[in-house]
């Protein structure tokens, strides 16, 4: 196994602001700083085990920093492809884990397209940050560690592509949660989800138009909008600086840094329906590229 079983703590502090019992899975305690190792790591493993020599991604950032970990653990070589909007801090910890680091286009999706022709080898294994069943079987096993404590009333998660989105409901569907509402949270400029759901179809954004570029999947995959018609699935969003100010607030109470992604999940809490009652969960996802001075200058502009 790749990613490590998180922290589920009681939180305190939202659960004296909201009225409900919160609890916090802390996937930005991962070794990787966020979520992704789960998906990443299960979908590098099985490639590995197909016989995969090499393995490719796209990725804003998480991803790529997730698969460069888990292919230095399975000892195979490993690019990244990432767009120009990801940060120098990013690029520099991603090939600290030994991986090649290629920059194209302005925005994951350009960066993706890129990584699509460079997939042509027979020995290479594409993985996809969010849009392949092994992606979210990783996600899933969030559930399987949360349930033997905590059986949730309602989850909070952030949604950029949709894999941690399609996990957490595969794992909650598996253990026949079928009924427990997902609080799917995501900053007014990056709300692909919230599109898609719209339309009755996934839809493609014209931009990303928010700080939270870690949700800037223009596009989410086709599960997430399939789960929406066969789960309890409501789109929530929140403004750049309200995800700014729930971060904030999460190191004030918690002491631990979170993008502004993970932001917009926290922001919900209190705000969202399902969030003020019962038993609360909330996916802390992390991000990787939080710096206390990346902080300060997100709300500087």
């Amino acid at each position: 196994m790749i990613h490590h079983v998180t922290p589920l703590l009681p939180s305190p502090a939202l659960s004296g602001r909201t009225g409900a019992d919160v609890w916090l899975k802390m996937e930005a305690l991962q070794p990787s700083g966020s979520f992704k190792l789960r998906g990443m790591g299960n979908a590098c493993r099985k490639a590995v085990e197909r016989g995969a020599r090499r393995l490719l991604t796209s990725s804003g950032g998480n991803a790529g920093l997730a698969v460069a970990m888990a292919a230095r653990q399975l000892r195979v070589p490993v690019t990244v492809v990432v767009p120009r909007r990801t940060d120098a801090r990013m690029r520099e910890l991603i090939a600290e884990q030994g991986a090649t680091v290629e920059v194209h286009g302005e925005v994951w999706d350009d960066a993706h397209a890129h990584a699509l022709e460079l997939a042509s080898a027979p020995d290479v294994a594409l993985i996809h940050p969010f849009d392949h069943p092994d992606v979210w079987e990783g996600h899933a096993t969030l559930v399987d560690e949360v349930l033997p404590r905590v059986v949730p009333d309602a989850v909070v998660v952030a949604v950029g592509g949709g894999g941690l989105l399609a996990g957490v409901v595969q794992g909650l569907r598996a253990h026949g949660l079928d009924e427990v509402p997902v609080i799917a949270a995501e900053t007014v400029g990056a709300a692909s989800f919230a599109a898609a759901v719209r339309a009755g179809r996934p839809v493609t954004l014209p931009s990303i138009d928010s700080i939270a570029l870690t949700l800037g999947a223009r596009t989410v995959c086709e599960r997430a909008v399939e789960l929406a018609r066969q789960h309890p699935i409501l789109p929530w969003q929140c403004t750049d600086e309200a995800a700014l100010d729930a971060c904030e607030l999460f190191l004030d109470d918690h002491r631990v840094l979170v993008e502004p992604a993970c932001g917009a999940a926290l922001a919900a809490v209190g705000a969202a329906p399902h969030t003020t009652e019962g038993v609360v969960l909330v996916v802390v996802c992390g991000g990787a590229g939080v710096t206390a001075d990346r902080l300060r200058s997100w709300r500087t502009g």
